[in-house]
């Protein structure tokens, strides 16, 4: 694991050499959610979102990004892809994508598909390969041909697997609290089943999500900033049952996916220069409902799992944010920003100590 300095006051983690932040969240109320249809049809992104068009067996299937110039508009600026959470949609990036494009990278936020913006197909390969054979088939078209990835949760497990089956194209790849650091089937998560995901799934309203994100994510904290996007989530689900169900079903599948399609088998051969954030208050675990008391409180040991990992990956290195979440993009938006461009000014290599 590489080891850097930097200028400003951190902790040293005990468990490894990594750098740690601290911040703390203010909390509020929020409101029911929108019919935001099961696109997002009704939901205005911060950019403008074009549509690439993917030929697939059962007919074409369209994929929605933005792609953001830098500020400055520089010629062959540098390009960074955000890839989104599970729970989360393109528009979630939206104080990160600003910075970057402050900074002088041009930013290209997919919704992958099944997702948010994006088609969803009931008759889908919902795999982490053609999800990311999809994103650089995307950078492709746009004739991208290398970028630095960014990842958060789902998105981070979708980044390493885009390391694994091209890492060629990537410049540096930065993990914010990416699922998929422990193999929960190996650790005695039962396998839940399409049926079982879909019928959990057409329960969500938005006060279930709310409930989940609250315990999950924040650690009982609520404000606006988390409520904006939890209700951008609900708003696919309020519509027309038929609606809800396209949404219900893609969205289980890729639970699905996410849980038979470890990545954690595989870090010794993501050799691209990795830089892995986590906040030390994050204990996500898929599954973890399913499974005794005592389980459930050894899944999503984060801080823990994160050192491991970073101890398998031959060139990274580990950020730990003190206090915060799932999601330090939102719970501490300044503070990430700092340790973000930090890692992106940092050059990595295996000799560096």
């Amino acid at each position: 694991m590489n080891q850097r300095a930097i200028s400003y006051a951190l902790m040293i983690t005990a468990c490894c050499a990594g750098f740690a932040f601290t911040a703390q969240a203010a909390t509020s109320d929020a409101t029911e959610a929108a019919d935001l249809g099961p696109n997002l049809e009704n939901y205005d992104y911060p950019w403008p979102v074009s549509q690439f068009e993917i030929d697939e067996p059962q007919g074409t299937v369209s994929m929605a990004y933005m792609d953001i110039a830098p500020t400055d508009d520089i010629t062959d600026a540098p390009v960074a892809v955000l890839l989104h959470g599970k729970n989360f949609c393109g528009a979630y990036w939206q104080d990160t994508a600003q910075a970057l494009a402050d900074n002088g990278y041009r930013v290209i936020v997919p919704d992958q598909i099944g997702f948010c913006k994006s088609d969803k197909p009931a008759a889908y390969s919902y795999t982490l390969h053609h999800l990311a054979a999809n994103t650089q088939a995307l950078l492709a078209s746009l004739d991208i041909d290398n970028a630095t990835i960014i990842g958060h949760s789902m998105g981070g497990m979708l980044a390493m697997r885009y390391a694994l089956m091209v890492p060629d194209t990537i410049e540096q790849l930065i993990l914010v609290d990416p699922i998929g650091l422990e193999d929960w089937k190996a650790k005695g998560v039962p396998y839940r089943g399409m049926n079982a995901w879909y019928a959990r799934e057409m329960k969500k309203d938005y006060a279930a999500i709310k409930s989940y994100q609250i315990k999950s994510y924040y650690d009982g904290e609520w404000n606006d900033d988390y409520a904006e996007w939890a209700k951008m989530l609900a708003g696919m689900y309020t519509g027309s049952k038929e609606d809800k169900a396209k949404v219900a079903w893609a969205q289980a599948a890729t639970y699905d996916m996410v849980y038979t399609q470890p990545v954690f088998y595989e870090f010794e051969h993501i050799d691209v220069p990795t830089t892995l954030m986590i906040g030390t208050r994050d204990r996500t675990a898929l599954g973890s409902d399913l499974v005794s008391e005592e389980l459930a409180a050894q899944l999503g040991d984060y801080p823990t799992l994160g050192c491991e990992a970073v101890e398998r990956m031959p060139n990274a290195e580990l950020v730990t944010f003190e206090g915060i979440g799932h999601l330090p993009p939102i719970e501490s938006p300044e503070l990430f920003k700092q340790a973000l461009f930090d890692a992106l000014s940092t050059p990595k290599s295996d000799d560096s100590e």
